[in-house]
């Protein structure tokens, strides 16, 4: 049965020179290391016209399944990242698909992996950092509004009604931006981001059974899902903040044969978003790729 991109190819998809050159990096990257990879990139650093599929969500699935179709699964999986983020239930469906397909995954992170990005390199085994790789908060938003924002206000109205009733007009003003029940949202969504890579530290890179990786989970989650010290949700956590918080960190600086596979592919993926029109790839070493361009007009 043909998958995605053998369908595109029938129907007459030409392949140019950015994808030959991204090809054979990303080739020799999974020659480098004996196992399958799989690269995910979004052009939001490069495209900044409105509605772009840039975000993780859930029409991602597609190329995910175009890329594993026909893979050896038990050679394990390098999950490269690039990306602003998304939606956090968009990224569980992910993970979900890529942990019944692979026993063994690893995340890169060649540059930034933001949000949503930062959710799933939680679910690998390890992460693959270089000096110039970020992750970042995954503090839920709401169009732009951290969600812990949110809860404290409405935790400081009611402290201080409790000792101000009198105030209780200034406070129905300032509250009345928020619709029905938002506050629950706003919770739910910070439990949400805290479960899901609590579950994940604690079925891969970490065991929920030992106390001991507990707690480290516990912090890993205190310092990435937190606005209060992040203040940013743009805020780029570099290697060494995420091995200071519990994450299993290892430093492709460590190994040059490594480090120069993974950049070289990550230099060529780059180059494919600013010198086109492509805004998505998600692509494998053996060239299956599913790539999303921007619509004109």
């Amino acid at each position: 049965m043909p998958g995605w991109d053998d369908i595109l190819e029938e129907l007459g998809r030409v392949s140019g020179p950015h994808d030959f050159v991204r090809k054979k990096y990303i080739k020799k990257l999974s020659q480098v290391t004996g196992r399958n990879v799989i690269a995910y990139y979004s052009a939001w650093l490069t495209r900044r016209e409105p509605n772009l599929d840039l975000d993780i969500n859930d029409a991602d699935m597609t190329g995910f399944m175009n890329a594993i179709k026909g893979m050896d699964c038990n050679k394990g999986l390098d999950l490269v990242l690039h990306t602003p983020g998304g939606s956090p239930t968009a990224a569980e469906a992910i993970v979900k698909y890529l942990r019944a397909k692979f026993d063994d995954i690893r995340i890169v992170v060649p540059q930034i992996a933001m949000s949503a990005g930062t959710m799933i390199a939680c679910s690998g085994k390890e992460i693959i950092m270089g000096k110039q790789s970020s992750l970042g908060p995954i503090d839920p938003q709401f169009n732009g509004i951290p969600a812990y924002n949110i809860k404290m206000e409405f935790e400081e109205a009611k402290d201080d009604l409790a000792k101000n009733p009198s105030n209780g007009n200034y406070w129905a003003i300032r509250l009345q931006k928020y619709p029905a029940a938002f506050l629950k949202q706003a919770i739910d969504a910070i439990d949400l981001s805290d479960n899901l890579i609590g579950e994940w530290l604690g079925t891969c890179m970490y065991d929920k059974n030992n106390s001991d990786d507990m707690n480290i989970i516990k912090n890993i989650c205190k310092n990435l899902n937190e606005h209060n010290n992040s203040k940013n949700h743009g805020r780029h956590f570099d290697y060494q903040f995420c091995k200071n918080i519990g994450l299993k960190i290892v430093e492709m600086e460590n190994d040059s044969k490594l480090q120069d596979a993974i950049l070289s592919m990550h230099h060529a993926f780059m180059l494919t978003l600013s010198g086109s029109d492509v805004v998505k790839i998600i692509e494998n070493q053996n060239g299956k790729a599913y790539v999303g361009h921007a619509q004109i007009g």
